[in-house]
């Protein structure tokens, strides 16, 4: 008798879990996925995603429904108060990665796609459910739940928690975290407006030392308003609706607004210790937590679920070493935290309250703008450590080229080597992309010109899309091999 009611228990059904779980089961595994809640939160959170995660959905076959969900923003700008244009960053209508650089979304809308994705394949979900305890040892984990139907056990192989900031997972395993110091509270206001007149269809953070306010057009009719609470203003006053309509006055827009959402939340940055502690990890908001000011705090999550997804489904189909499940954190972790670092220091040009040193400000950025010494690009680190080969352009997100169609969906949800005069695979399970293959011949001049920049005759991609190392294919295999003891290394 099969001990095992699953290979994976999810544990929290947002983005994270849902990704989390699609994935997990598109990889052969079976899925259990609790969640405390009946349905989906109702409410937008999330504002915006990136082209890196845009190709995740499409990995996990609902690309092409979610895309009609968003809108595609033309920049994201930073302006002083009396509208002088700070920072411009363009948003590209197609990135590196084969989609848009930027989507707005209404988060309930694409969790609904994400929900049904679930359903297709037959991914075991247990709605309002609660974790009631967990206990594991060398083989599995024993996980207690309280539901509709009583309590129940659970036995699986591995368990994601993936519940948010006050993660239950996260607790039971006794994790801390480590505080970046910065906390701001800000009111959040989730508008409809159905006639949105002059307001302007871009996102953008006012950098204003009266109030500094953010402001989003999100998908459809939605509009997203962000302020700053200011030192002695009460977080129970700033959501009446009377303090509303004042903090709504300059936009022109307060007799046409139906509220959704009106919300005082504290942007922090918070990182847990440990992810993994056995047979248990966390992602998401439970590992991680970010201010919003570079639109990444979803997307982290995401990551987190597709850098995971894959591993698990190796380590439950082989025996496979035990560094390899720690590699989620020592790649994972780092560029977490540079996200974070990053979305800190926008929060510091945005929450200046001293007049003085915002006039500074706007002085220094403006002459770096007429000099054209700023730099509009947010570039990510790539991965380090962890599955990784110390070559170029290893840990970095490989491109997908378009023509006709995009190059992953010669992928599915395998690793590839790609290149030319490759050895045969035999029995790995691994993608053989030859350059001279009918297949590959539309991408091939852009694959090239990669290749060629790289220094290298062939590149092994992960199932993540990332790039585990470049270099002669045979000896790409042989690390692949060694690495992941696929089989015994040549």
């Amino acid at each position: 008798m099969n001990e095992f009611d699953c290979d994976l228990l999810v544990i929290g059904l947002g983005p994270t879990g849902d990704i989390l779980s699609i994935l997990a089961r598109m990889q052969g595994l079976t899925v259990t996925a609790i969640d405390r809640e009946p349905a989906p939160y109702p409410l937008p959170r999330a504002a915006v995603f990136d082209h890196e995660i845009m190709r995740i959905f499409q990995m996990a076959g609902v690309a092409d429904r979610i895309e009609p969900l968003c809108r595609v923003p033309d920049r994201y700008q930073f302006l002083t108060a009396t509208g002088e244009v700070l920072l411009d960053f363009p948003i590209s209508p197609e990135g590196p990665y084969g989609w848009a650089e930027t989507y707005a979304l209404h988060q309930p809308a694409v969790e609904q796609a994400l929900r049904a994705r679930l359903a297709e394949l037959d991914v075991d979900v247990r709605l309002s459910t609660t974790l009631a305890g967990l206990r594991q040892d060398a083989n599995g984990v024993t996980v207690e739940t309280t539901g509709p139907s009583g309590p129940q056990t659970i036995r699986a192989r591995f368990v994601v928690g993936c519940d948010g900031a006050w993660s239950s997972v996260r607790e039971a395993l006794g994790v801390g975290l480590s505080d970046y110091a910065f906390d701001e509270p800000w009111l959040v206001l989730d508008t409809i407006i159905e006639e949105p007149g002059d307001l302007p269809i871009v996102c953008q953070q006012i950098c204003d030392p009266a109030r500094p306010v953010t402001h989003l057009a999100m998908s459809g009719n939605r509009f997203r308003w962000e302020f700053m609470l200011k030192p002695g203003e009460i977080p129970a006053e700033m959501v009446e609706d009377s303090r509303i309509r004042e903090l709504l006055e300059p936009w022109h827009c307060a007799d046409r607004v139906m509220i959704e959402r009106k919300a005082v939340y504290r942007f922090h940055g918070l990182v847990a210790d440990r992810w993994r502690v056995g047979r248990v990890f966390i992602a998401g908001d439970a590992a991680h937590q970010m201010p919003p000011f570079a639109g990444q705090g979803m997307c982290s999550g995401i990551r987190d679920a597709a850098n995971l997804a894959w591993k698990l489904a190796l380590a439950a189909r082989s025996d496979a070493p035990a560094d390899m499940l720690d590699s989620y954190q020592t790649e994972r972790e780092p560029h977490v935290r540079s996200i974070i670092e990053t979305a800190i220091a926008m929060g510091r040009v945005v929450c200046l309250l001293n007049e003085q040193a915002a006039t500074a400000r706007n002085e220094q950025m403006l002459a770096r703008k007429a000099a054209g010494e700023q730099d509009v690009s947010v570039q990510y680190p790539p991965l380090k450590g962890g599955l990784l080969l110390e070559t170029a352009a290893a840990g970095a997100l490989f491109p997908q080229p378009i023509a006709g169609r995009r190059f992953d969906e010669l992928l599915g949800l395998s690793g590839a080597l790609v290149g030319r005069e490759l050895p045969a695979l035999d029995d790995l399970p691994l993608v053989r992309l030859d350059l001279d293959s009918p297949a590959l011949r539309p991408f091939a001049a852009e694959i090239d010109s990669w290749l060629a920049e790289h220094g290298a005759s062939a590149v092994l991609i992960r199932p993540d899309r990332h790039v585990f190392g470049v270099g002669p294919p045979a000896l790409l295999l042989q690390q692949w091999n060694s690495r992941l003891r696929l089989r015994e290394a040549a």
